[in-house]
């Protein structure tokens, strides 16, 4: 479980090929207070450390990415040279900053532009239709692991939804998101409350047609 709130930007140094896709993560994190089977989101992603340097050894720790979530994340994200979005998992007690996040992708948007504001910067992505639903005016949405209010919803054609965001400084100076440009792919996950809504939603529905 997380919350949205970044805590480093880590940088793939390297992708093999074993089975899986083992990734290793270059990061300022305290290697030491790292456990082997800990959870940490990179750019929204659940991942399990299965590897990590020893001490006295520049920060790194590796995760075995597998081919359905390969399938299911951003396009591209899994390659040599790209900065990762990273946060360890909530501990009993600490700040709920954020929003509670599962670090489990729903869907891919594209960023489609942004625009800077004063010294925020306004981004509308675009989402699938079978997210768009779970997308409203003043909820929390998770981008690419960050914790983010929607500004504005606009719904289109064939089911399909445009968001707004505005991302101030400091969020955009301590994520990967100074890398982002129009055309991205970036992850989603839907607020967990509106995922639960939906199906006691749907159980309504079908248990007044048994009913019928």
């Amino acid at each position: 479980m997380f919350t949205g709130i970044i805590t480093d930007i880590g940088t793939i140094d390297v992708v093999e090929q074993r089975g899986d896709t083992r990734v290793v993560v270059r990061s300022t994190y305290d290697m030491a207070t790292v456990d082997l089977g800990a959870s940490i989101a990179c750019s929204g992603v659940c991942l399990t450390v299965i590897d990590k340097s020893g001490p006295g050894m520049p920060g790194w720790f590796a995760v075995d990415v597998s081919g359905e979530t390969v399938s299911r994340t951003a396009q591209g994200q899994w390659t040599e040279g790209r900065r990762l979005n990273l946060e360890r998992a909530l501990k009993i007690g600490d700040e709920l900053g954020g929003h509670i996040v599962t670090g489990h992708v729903d869907g891919i948007g594209e960023v489609v532009s942004i625009v800077p504001e004063g010294g925020s910067h306004r981004v509308d992505i675009r989402c699938p239709a079978e997210i768009a639903p779970f997308i409203a005016a003043k909820g929390s949405v998770t981008v690419d692991g960050v914790s983010l209010t929607v500004n504005s919803v606009a719904d289109h054609e064939g089911g399909s939804a445009v968001f707004g965001l505005n991302i101030i400084p400091h969020t955009w100076q301590v994520t990967a998101f100074g890398d982002m440009a129009v055309g991205n792919a970036v992850n989603l996950e839907i607020d967990v409350l509106a995922r639960y809504l939906s199906r006691m939603r749907e159980r309504l529905v079908i248990d007044k047609s048994l009913l019928m």
